[in-house]
């Protein structure tokens, strides 16, 4: 599917009309610091934004920079992090500080094959890294971007992939400023998601967040707690005083450290460092 570079045009003209009128305020879009927008991206990974601008800034205020980040301990990071969930995020940023403290003078690259060799570093962080750091014109798609092509170039498609999705964000971006293009584009994609059945549900890609009560994911952040508060501790005991199952426990414990967050020493669970 394509469109006409007029179709293209009054898009753009309604989208940025719109950021003009409504657009949000956050203190990654504040700064170009190519390390300060990876944070943001690692921190807002299935994160929604109001949860994540207050940790955001305190992070920032903590680890302001990539070699602050590199050579602090698991268990701090850790705690500085609690909250956000999905911890093995926060290990994987640590990781990428190390490299980029070592490599890259602790500034994420603009190109984009180094960025993708960085822990935890996808396609679209990579992208998002390079547009918005380094303001250079590459397509990247998340859920809003998606709900604001979907909603005015595929209506009545269901299942829309991103191979449909990408020549249509080829099309339409703007390559004079595309950081603010893309702000404007995911703003523009929240606000449709309010006013109208979400139509991010129709690309391809879309998945009905799991359940976290009850969830092993609730249980392996009960574990890091306990390892934040009391250093390593025995599952058997962590078992006994939560009630919950010895097995459960030992799988949740196992996805950590799966993960590289923590070690498993017979009964005993620590952080790694």
């Amino acid at each position: 599917m394509g469109i006409s570079e007029a179709d293209a045009s009054r898009f753009r003209r309604a989208v940025l009309d719109f950021y003009a009128r409504e657009g949000r305020t956050f203190p990654w879009r504040e700064t170009r610091d190519p390390w300060a927008i990876l944070v943001s991206e690692a921190m807002l990974q299935q994160t929604q934004t109001q949860r994540v601008e207050p940790m955001y800034r305190a992070w920032m205020q903590q680890y302001p920079d990539a070699s602050s980040v590199a050579g602090t301990k698991l268990a701090d990071i850790y705690e500085s992090w609690k909250g956000l969930g999905y911890n093995s995020r926060a290990l994987r940023l640590r990781d990428t500080a190390r490299i980029c403290s070592e490599l890259y003078g602790g500034v994420p690259p603009a190109d984009e094959g180094l960025l993708l060799g960085l822990p935890g570093v996808g396609r679209y962080t990579a992208g998002a890294v390079r547009a918005f750091a380094y303001n250079i014109p590459v397509v990247i798609l998340e859920t809003n971007i998606r709900a604001a092509l979907i909603f005015h170039f595929f209506r009545g498609s269901e299942r829309v992939s991103d191979l449909d999705l990408e020549p249509i964000a080829e099309s339409v971006l703007d390559r004079g400023n595309t950081r603010r293009w893309y702000y404007a584009l995911m703003d523009y994609g929240v606000w449709l998601k309010k006013h109208e059945p979400n139509p991010s549900r129709k690309a391809a890609v879309y998945a009905r967040q799991t359940k976290f009560e009850g969830s092993l994911r609730q249980l392996r952040g009960g574990l890091l707690r306990a390892l934040a508060d009391k250093g390593p501790v025995s599952l058997a005991s962590m078992a006994a005083e939560t009630g919950n199952d010895y097995q459960r426990i030992l799988s949740a414990a196992k996805g950590l450290e799966k993960d590289g967050l923590v070690y498993l020493d017979d009964d005993t669970i620590g952080f790694t460092d």
